[in-house]
């Protein structure tokens, strides 16, 4: 997979780009806040139509502009393929793939796949349970497209529950036979979502394993999935959960809440409570593990990460790394560098070349952004 080209219109601080290119090794050199990340926010958006820097599409548009438009020309086995996106408030974002409309999002997002990796994610141990959710769902999504379309309908049925339970809060002798069809439902779309991260998880955890080895030595990496519907769940064993046991619990926790859930007002249980976490010889790395060692979790979950989809796309992933050279020590910088595979399209950003040697220089396409525009 590759990205021959990207044209951005009233993109964040952008207001007319484009770029093309020809190399495996694509590297974005500028000072601070001069729009190096914008750009690469911007091709996650044409892989995943998601955002981890804003709350709603209108913050991807100028100052003082209507629209914005994406346009990315994608190889993808052999095959070129045109990718619009524009969004225009209040209207529904247009979605094309070769001039051709997209309705659903499912559709678009199958095209290109995209591996990031920037200084956030290094936040990702240290962060809210959010934040491992967001990272979880959307790396499901590049190899489970349909599984996006999931957990939009499950978050639907929330917020329709969730409404309900507010109207009748605190009210024990309320009618709870709609209270009851939302848990249902709930229970069969839910569980679908926890199925499809359990078996995630259990992937991911084999090949980030061998990948950390490679760093920290003698080191144990394992992950837990902290379920508010099943427990927290380890990957040592031979759990093999299926999705009529996973339906059961739910339906069952959900009945248990029940009572609670209507002295509150809120959902408690379900996939949108349940959290990550990630352990070094057993012991919590959240709580215990130093800098570098989480570092070095985040950086080898990101390279299992890549693999995985590669493996399940027959596709290799771009790659983008935002900044995160500059927070990572020689060893780690060097490792991640060697790690990545030689048809591995690969767009960096970086103040300057200083973290490169020479040696890797050698065949990197080189732009460098100034205030939005391209320094020629």
């Amino acid at each position: 997979m590759f990205i021959e080209s990207v044209e951005l219109k009233n993109y964040r601080n952008y207001e007319d780009l484009s770029l093309n290119f020809t190399s495996d090794k694509v590297l974005l050199i500028g000072k601070n806040a001069q729009g190096k990340t914008n750009l690469l926010e911007s091709l996650y958006y044409t892989s995943s139509l998601h955002s981890n820097r804003a709350k709603s599409d209108s913050e991807l548009i100028l100052w003082g502009k209507d629209f914005t438009r994406i346009k990315t020309v994608i190889n993808k086995n052999d095959l070129e393929k045109e990718l619009e996106i524009i969004i225009n408030p209040p209207k529904r974002k247009e979605l094309k793939v070769n001039g051709v409309k997209k309705n659903k999002s499912s559709e678009f997002c199958t095209n290109l796949s995209i591996v990031s990796f920037s200084v956030n994610d290094l936040l990702l141990l240290r962060g809210v349970p959010d934040d491992r959710r967001d990272w979880l769902d959307m790396a499901i999504s590049q190899i489970y497209p349909a599984y996006s379309d999931r957990v939009l309908k499950y978050n639907k049925i929330r917020i329709q529950k969730n409404n309900y339970l507010k109207e009748i809060k605190g009210n024990i002798h309320a009618d709870t036979s709609l209270l009851d069809v939302f848990n249902t439902q709930l229970s069969v779309c839910g569980s679908n979502i926890i199925l499809l991260r359990l078996k995630f998880l259990k992937e991911m955890q084999k090949k980030a394993m061998e990948k950390h080895l490679q760093i920290a030595q003698e080191e144990i990496l394992t992950t837990s999935y902290n379920s508010t519907i099943c427990g927290d769940i380890d990957f040592s064993g031979e759990q093999n959960f299926t999705a009529e046991d996973i339906v059961q619990q739910f339906e069952n926790k959900l009945s248990e809440k029940k009572l609670e859930e209507i002295i509150r007002g809120q959902s408690i249980a379900g996939p949108h409570r349940d959290d990550v976490s990630f352990f070094i010889n057993g012991i919590e790395a959240k709580k215990f593990a130093s800098q570098g060692q989480q570092r070095t979790i985040v950086l080898s979950f990101k390279l299992a990460e890549l693999e995985l989809i590669k493996e399940k796309i027959q596709d290799t992933p771009v790659l983008l790394l935002d900044d995160v050279l500059a927070e990572l020590d020689k060893i780690r910088q060097n490792y991640l560098l060697n790690a990545i595979g030689p048809n591995t399209q690969t767009i960096i950003t970086s103040v300057d070349t200083l973290h490169f040697d020479k040696e890797y220089l050698k065949d990197v396409e080189i732009f460098k952004i100034s205030e939005g525009k391209l320094v020629l």
